[in-house]
C-alpha cells in the first residue's frame, strides 16, 4: 500500500487562479485538503483611512477602485450613505439612471467571473464569449464618464451629467474594412439609450450561447455538482449574501426585501438554487443576468419616456451648472471651493446597504459635523464569503479549491482595502 504523504502547500499570492493577490495555506493528506488558511492583507491600500482624510466627495473614487469589478454599485452604497446624512434625495431620473448603471454593473462583473471562473476549470473559449458583450457594456461605462473602469460618476444628490444623445463611432484602419466598421457601428448611430436598448434584444442569445457551452456540460458538471456544498442554514450562519447565499436556496435580496432607489417599482425575479454547490451558484448567477437585462430594459423605457432633472438644485452639494460657472466669478469660485474644500454634513452615524453583485455591500460613516467623514467602514461581501472557503475546501481535491474561488467570486481590491 502506498505511503499517503501530509504536506502543507502554498497557493499563491501569484497564483493565476487566485483572483487577486491571495496566499492560501493549504494542509494536505495528499491530494485531499485538510484545511485552508487564508492569508490577506498583501494589497493592503488603506482605503478606509484615505477616506477619511479627506472630504465626502473627494472619496468617491476610491469606492471604484475597492471592487474594481462592481465599480458603479461600489459608488452607489457611498454617495447613498453620504445622502442619507444630508437628508436629500436624488430626482427621480437619477435614480433610473444609477439602477440601470447597477444592472449594467452587475452583468459586466457577471460576465468576468464566468469568463475567469471556467477558464479555472478549463474552459478557454468562454473567457473570449464573456468579454465579447463586456466591450459594449464598457463602452457604455465611457460614453457617460470617459472612463471604462473608474467612473466617478454618481453624486451626492444625483449623477454626474446626463445620458449622452450620441455613441463613440468605429473608424476604418488597417485592422478594420468599411464593411467591418458599418457592421460595427450600426447600433451606434442614435444616443447611448438605444445602444443600450440593442444591447438587451441581442443578450438573452448571447446567455443561451454560455448555457450551451456549459449547463450540459458533463466536464463542467463534474468539476462543479457537489462541490462546496453549503445548507441553507450554514450560509445564514457564516454570513454569506448575495449569489453565494441565494444559491444556497434562500431568497435575500436587498433590491426586494430592503428597497432602494427605484427598485421597487421594476418587475424582476429572486433566482435561488437548491443544493448549495458551485452549479447552483452557477446557475443562480447566470439566472441574474437575464434578470439584470429585464431590469436594464425597464430603465431604458422609462428614461426614453421622462426627459428630467439629474442633479438636485441644491449648490451647497451639487456644482453650479458649466455655462453659469464660465460667465459668472462668483459660481466659478463656489465650483473650486465645493470640489476642494467639499461641504460640512450633519453629524449622525448611518450603515448604508446595496445589493452588490457578490452580495451585501456597505459602507457605515460616521459624521462628527466637519467636511470629512470621523468613521468609513466598508463591508465587502468577498471579505466574509473568502471566511467560509476553509469549511468549503475540507476533504475536496486540490483541484477542487481552485473551482471554489471561483465559485466564491472574490476580487481582492475589496477584501484587503
Amino acid at each position: 500500500m502506498p505511503e499517503i504523504r501530509n504536506y502543507t502547500l502554498n497557493f499563491g499570492p501569484q497564483h493565476p487562479a487566485a483572483h487577486g493577490v491571495l496566499r492560501l495555506v493549504l494542509e494536505m493528506d495528499g491530494e485531499v485538503v485538510q484545511r485552508a488558511d487564508p492569508h490577506i492583507g498583501l494589497l493592503h491600500r488603506g482605503s478606509e483611512k484615505l477616506a477619511e482624510s479627506k472630504p465626502y466627495n473627494q472619496s468617491i473614487g476610491y469606492m471604484d477602485r475597492l471592487d474594481y469589478m462592481s465599480m458603479m454599485v461600489n459608488e452607489h452604497g457611498y454617495v447613498k450613505a453620504i445622502e442619507r446624512l444630508l437628508g436629500i434625495e436624488p430626482p427621480l431620473r437619477a435614480q433610473y439612471i444609477r439602477v440601470m448603471f447597477d444592472e449594467i454593473t452587475r452583468i459586466l462583473n457577471h460576465l468576468l467571473w464566468l469568463g475567469t471562473h471556467a477558464l479555472d476549470v478549463g474552459a478557454m473559449t468562454m473567457f473570449l464569449y464573456c468579454f465579447r458583450e463586456r466591450e459594449d457594456l464598457l463602452d457604455c461605462y465611457e460614453a457617460v464618464s470617459g472612463s471604462r473602469m473608474h467612473a466617478t460618476y454618481y453624486r451626492p444628490g444625483g449623477v454626474h451629467r446626463d445620458l449622452p444623445g450620441t455613441m463613440a463611432q468605429y473608424e476604418p484602419s488597417r485592422w478594420k474594412t468599411p464593411a467591418d466598421v458599418q457592421r460595427l457601428n450600426a447600433s451606434r448611430s442614435g444616443t447611448l439609450l438605444d445602444f443600450i436598448e440593442d444591447f438587451t434584444g441581442r443578450f438573452p442569445t448571447r446567455v443561451d450561447e454560455y448555457e450551451t457551452l456549459l449547463t450540459e456540460n458533463r466536464i463542467w458538471k463534474q468539476r462543479t455538482v457537489g462541490i462546496g456544498v453549503v445548507s441553507p442554514e450554514r450560509a445564514l450562519q457564516l454570513g454569506l449574501t448575495g449569489p453565494m447565499l441565494r444559491g444556497s436556496g434562500v431568497a435575500w435580496d436587498l433590491r426586494k426585501k430592503q428597497p432602494y432607489a427605484v427598485y421597487d417599482r421594476m418587475d424582476f425575479d429572486i433566482p435561488v438554487g437548491v443544493n448549495g454547490d458551485s452549479y447552483d451558484r452557477y446557475l443562480v448567477r447566470i439566472e441574474e443576468m437575464r434578470q439584470s437585462n429585464r431590469i436594464i430594459r425597464q430603465c431604458v423605457d422609462w428614461l426614453k419616456a421622462n426627459p428630467g432633472p439629474v442633479m438636485i438644485d441644491d449648490h451647497k452639494v451639487a456644482p453650479p451648472p458649466r455655462e453659469e460657472m464660465k460667465a459668472d466669478m462668483e459660481s466659478l469660485i463656489h465650483h473650486f471651493k465645493l470640489f476642494t474644500e467639499g461641504y460640512c454634513v450633519p453629524e449622525g452615524e448611518v450603515y448604508s446597504a446595496v445589493e452588490h453583485p457578490k452580495g451585501e455591500f456597505a459602507v457605515y460613516l460616521i459624521s462628527d459635523g466637519a467636511n470629512k467623514p470621523y468613521r468609513v467602514k466598508v463591508r465587502p461581501p468577498g471579505f466574509v464569503h473568502l471566511s467560509a472557503l476553509d469549511e468549503m475546501s475540507r476533504g475536496h481535491m486540490l483541484a477542487d479549491v481552485v473551482t471554489l474561488i471561483g465559485s466564491l467570486d472574490i476580487v481582492f481590491g475589496e477584501i484587503d482595502r
